[in-house]
């Protein structure tokens, strides 16, 4: 039974400061995650340039960073997330917390390393 992930969640930086807000939505049977508004206002027109592929040189707020995650038990997984600040593409996986479910848990790896961040729900009005 896939978690109810879809909908609008805030992203913080390591600092904890807001960063973005990023729209998971469903398109073909996968799972994928849009940036739709970049906190800072002077940030809002900048380009990943370091993004490989299509994604090179778009713009960031309207960016596809999370493509193609499939359900499987306990988290959504086998997608990729990209950081548009550097163009790197991590492998990822997500998943709500189990206390709260406005919490999302988004995890990226680089071979056994990995770092998660905590993304909150912004209830729909």
């Amino acid at each position: 039974n896939a978690q109810n992930v879809f909908g609008k969640w805030k992203t913080f930086n390591s600092d904890g400061e807001f960063r973005s807000i990023v729209e998971v939505f469903e398109k073909d049977g996968y799972i994928y995650g849009k940036i739709v508004r970049i906190a800072v206002e002077s940030k809002r027109n900048n380009l990943c340039t370091e993004c490989k592929g299509e994604d090179k040189n778009k713009k960031i707020e309207g960016l596809v960073l999370m493509k193609k995650f499939v359900w499987d038990e306990d988290a959504y997984v086998s997608g990729t997330i990209t950081n548009p600040e550097d163009g790197k593409v991590y492998r990822a996986k997500f998943w709500l917390d189990e206390n709260d479910s406005n919490i999302l848990h988004v995890r990226g790896y680089i071979g056994f390393f990995y770092k998660t961040m905590e993304w909150r729900r912004i209830p729909e009005s």
